[in-house]
């Protein structure tokens, strides 16, 4: 059982909705936990956060102004850090369709710097955050943070004597994070129309609660090398668009530079190491540091058929339009009304 009192953590990218998410889930879950560094570049974001967990009622959180880029900086943040989730990323498809090589640095150069970091600073375990759109990636993003999984995981190659694992969890959208699709049809709603790219686009829905028990699952269960995939539903653009403004026109504009139909989150390709662990799939390294037959005994790991494809339009499990309403309320705005 994941017990975090008496730890030490920091979350990169600490700012943002899942960072968010997961401190408070962590300084309810863990009273006693010794420190938890929220890491982040956006200074006013801190200010803000600060308010609403001050230092004299929290004596356990920090608030560390720093950029995964700057390795010196992310040296001084880890010291005495025993685990990291590593949620800190440049994720929005146009900008970084745009802005090609500021992707890179934060995505791919500002993972490396981070796991070389846990590595000097002796860091124990390390929970990198992903996305569907690293699987079979077709945009910039999606692109630079399948690097990152495969940095991850390899880091695990690299760490010798050193008791340190790295492990990753992808998953589709986060419902109500920001830039997400449910706020923007929301802000867009007073407008009357709603814009949607493609009438057949489908995704993967995971609630931010969702997303902090993977978290925790990973820092848990991980053994090193495994990419953590939850079952979750999909659901229809369109169906969102109803189930937010019934009486909005939805206005087709095409989709954006860089974006999927559908998504994925595990490839026919990845199929062949993929193991069904009940919650989650795993997928794990091609050549595992642990011995796999007591991996799969252990948790009474499943695999999948070989050509198994994990995508958003063949889902087993949808969500409909009155679903939609009820996990509106439930996770983004209780007040919400059509």
């Amino acid at each position: 059982m994941l017990d975090l009192n008496g730890k030490s953590i920091l979350i990169t990218g600490g700012t943002g909705s899942l960072g968010k998410h997961l401190t408070k889930n962590i300084l309810a879950k863990f009273p006693s936990i010794k420190r938890l560094v929220i890491f982040s570049r956006d200074e006013q974001k801190q200010f803000e956060m600060a308010q609403e967990y001050p230092k004299d009622k929290y004596p356990a959180i920090r608030y560390f102004i720093g950029d995964v880029r700057d390795f010196d900086r992310l040296k001084k943040a880890f010291n005495e850090i025993e685990y990291v989730i590593h949620a800190a990323a440049m994720k929005h498809v146009p900008i970084a369709e745009y802005n090609p090589m500021e992707c890179v640095k934060t995505n791919v150069l500002g993972a490396e710097n981070v796991i070389n970091a846990c590595l000097e600073m002796g860091v124990k375990n390390v929970v990198a955050l992903s996305t569907d759109k690293a699987a079979a990636p077709i945009n910039l993003y999606g692109a630079t943070k399948l690097c990152s999984d495969k940095l991850f995981v390899a880091a695990n190659n690299i760490r010798g004597k050193a008791d340190i694992k790295f492990s990753v969890v992808r998953y589709g959208n986060v419902m109500g994070s920001n830039g997400s699709v449910i706020p923007f049809f929301m802000k867009k709603k007073k407008d009357g129309i709603l814009p949607i790219t493609d009438p057949n686009m489908t995704r993967f829905n995971i609630s931010l609660q969702g997303g902090v028990d993977m978290v925790l699952h990973a820092m848990e269960t991980a053994w090193g090398g495994e990419i953590f995939v939850p079952k979750i539903p999909s659901y229809k653009i369109v169906d969102v668009a109803t189930a937010i403004g019934p009486a909005c026109k939805q206005n087709i504009v095409g989709i954006r530079p860089g974006e999927k139909i559908h998504e994925e989150m595990i490839t026919s390709s990845d199929s062949f190491t993929t193991y069904d662990l009940g919650k989650y799939y795993a997928i794990l390294p091609q050549l595992p540091l642990f011995n796999l037959q007591e991996y799969i005994k252990h948790f009474k790991a499943l695999p999948v058929t070989q050509g198994f494809q994990y995508n958003s339009s063949e889902n087993k499990e949808w969500i409909g339009i009155d679903d939609i309403r009820k996990l509106i309320i439930e996770h983004v705005d209780a007040n919400f009304t059509v």
